[in-house]
């Protein structure tokens, strides 16, 4: 996951269709633990089918949970995305369960080597990984400078439904609002201060392109489901004369 990326956002613990998805073209895949069907059994059967695939898997934990972070990292995710965070101190407990010690407190266990892979290097793991977590509470918002400053915390991640609700707003009027000091626009202040990366659920090319406009470029630009629906009305439409 890099600054300017599309990804594709799922619900699903389908393998085929996640495998699917991770050579259409998007950027990377995201599986969703905290409102998707994956579980840690689906987790280690995910991280197993996808263990080849050429685009990097994105898991969204439940929570702020070390066991739960660790292990989606176990299974191959390159990024971890912490939802629920309501300050400095979730982003702390966050970033140090995404690392093995001294830099943190991930514990050893990969699941590669069940499959017949290769554990990886811890020194490696550390380097390559990436941390981000959520924006979406008042309380993350209120404290998002010192969140973006947090030593592992590699960006942030906004999600515009939650964070709406958290403020007493609307997601149009959150994603439209360009007045000064507005959330988006201090997010993006807080992460290009702290030179991380920021990025946020859009779901739907139109939202993405409102979001491009607050100055964030990594986004879930659609979901699987957005993907038939969208192949579907595609089919049906170029078979127009039935």
């Amino acid at each position: 996951m890099v600054d300017v990326s599309r990804g594709v956002w799922t619900f699903t613990a389908d393998a085929d269709l996640l495998l699917r998805l991770g050579t259409a073209g998007f950027d990377w895949v995201a599986l969703d633990a905290q409102h998707g069907p994956v579980d840690r059994a689906a987790l280690h059967a995910l991280g197993r089918a996808l263990a080849q695939s050429p685009t990097p898997v994105v898991v969204r934990v439940p929570a702020v949970d070390p066991a739960w972070i660790g292990a989606a990292l176990d299974a191959g995710a390159a990024v971890v995305i912490v939802p629920s965070v309501t300050g400095h101190a979730d982003a702390v407990a966050a970033a140090r369960a995404s690392r093995y010690p001294p830099e943190g407190e991930r514990s050893w266990g990969p699941f590669a080597p069940a499959w017949g892979g290769t554990a990886p290097d811890p020194a490696a793991a550390n380097a390559e990984v990436r941390c981000l977590v959520m924006v979406e509470t008042a309380g993350a918002l209120a404290d998002v400078d010192a969140m973006a400053a947090t030593p592992g915390v590699d960006g942030l991640f906004v999600g515009p439904f939650d964070l709406a609700l958290a403020l007493a707003t609307t997601v149009d009027a959150l994603l439209d609002d360009r007045s000064v000091g507005n959330a988006l626009g201090e997010v993006v202040a807080a992460a290009s201060r702290h030179d991380i990366l920021v990025g946020a659920f859009a779901g739907t090319p139109e939202n993405a392109r409102r979001l491009r406009a607050h100055g964030i470029h990594c986004l879930a630009v659609t979901t699987d489901l957005g993907v038939v629906s969208a192949g579907a009305a595609a089919v049906l439409a170029a078979d127009g004369d039935a």
